[in-house]
């Protein structure tokens, strides 16, 4: 596929609901070398490697977006850093901030692989991570993981501050799980100068857990937060839909995500894109426009084509429902579309 010209801006992505899309996140890759049990089966069935984008794929699919008005771009998985040769994918997009728009190219990961990439993801442009960390009890986190070592995400912490990136860790709040390590793992956090985000369990995928089990409101939690800590509601925004606090007694900020209790679809900016070049206009619902066979045999007019398809095709907003045997708002798993 020709790539667009990167310095000729076209038509915004602006939806049917007068949203403009500034933000894609990017799954490079659905496989993970953790298997957290919000977010894939016990024993996931992964793509085969021929389905996947090719790195200069996903380079030219980022051009576009770019050119249509993107200005952020993450990358997720799965886990993106056990992708192979990742770091010219994320190099050839660092190439690009500053120019026809892109401000900004960032990073989720389970922080496991930091230790390699740290240092190479700050020189390709990388300036924020968001690291999953859902509890600092050992045991806990294993059994969340599936199996997985509190000190390998630790140890990537670790990394990437001695790189010099700025570090925001997401923690899933699950009821009766790890609701009690939370406020341990707010100070502990703060106190090393890292933000944290909370977020309430989706559902999404048939990952063989019912939802109701695992749920915990974040409203019900601030309110016990309140208990503890002085909270001052903050104007602040990094482009998602967390809404943000300080803290007075640890000096950081906090912030949550609520897609049930909280819902922020009105002011919904992003899509994001698979691995396998599924554009999906929201995480909660099933519609897709495939831009794949438009990567691979068509040219920059028919992938414009598909995004404006897009975004006549992209609802108001998700429908999620974690009441006791509810199914799944969609049946593929977080790893799947990108967490």
């Amino acid at each position: 596929m020709d790539r667009p010209d990167l310095t000729l801006q076209r038509a915004p992505l602006v939806d049917t609901f007068g949203r403009q899309i500034t933000y894609l996140r990017l799954s490079v890759t659905d496989r993970c070398d953790l298997r957290c049990v919000y977010c894939m089966k016990a024993k996931p069935t992964f793509l085969p490697k021929k389905d996947l984008l090719s790195l200069e794929e996903l380079t030219a699919v980022c051009d576009t977006f770019i050119a249509r008005g993107v200005t952020k771009v993450r990358l997720t998985g799965g886990e993106p850093l056990v992708r192979k040769d990742i770091l010219s994918l994320i190099e050839n997009l660092g190439a690009r901030i500053g120019k026809s728009g892109l401000e900004e190219v960032c990073l989720t990961t389970n922080g496991t692989q930091l230790p390699r990439y740290a240092a190479a993801l700050a020189s390709a442009g990388i300036r924020r991570l968001n690291i999953s960390l859902d509890t600092l009890d050992p045991d806990t986190f294993s059994t969340l993981t599936r199996g997985g070592q509190l000190e390998q995400t630790l140890a990537g912490i670790r990394a990437a501050r001695a790189a010099g990136l700025q570090v925001k860790l997401n923690a899933v709040a699950m009821k009766g799980v790890n609701d009690g390590h939370l406020p341990g793992l707010i100070e502990w956090a703060h106190g090393e100068g890292h933000e944290v985000t909370l977020i309430e369990v989706m559902p999404i995928g048939e990952i063989g857990v019912d939802r109701a089990d695992q749920f915990l409101s974040l409203a019900q939690l601030r309110a016990e937060f309140e208990d503890r800590w002085t909270l001052t509601d903050l104007p602040d925004s990094t482009g998602g839909p967390a809404r943000y606090v300080r803290l007075t007694e640890t000096g950081g900020r906090l912030g949550f995500i609520s897609p049930l209790t909280g819902n922020f679809c009105d002011t919904c900016n992003r899509v994001r894109l698979t691995c396998t070049g599924k554009l999906y206009m929201c995480l909660g619902r099933n519609g897709a426009v495939d831009l794949r066979d438009a990567l691979r045999n068509g040219g920059p007019e028919a992938l414009d084509a598909l995004l404006d398809t897009a975004m006549r095709q992209k609802e108001r907003g998700h429908d999620f429902d974690v009441s006791r045997g509810a199914a799944a708002a969609v049946p593929r798993d977080m790893a799947t579309t990108g967490g």
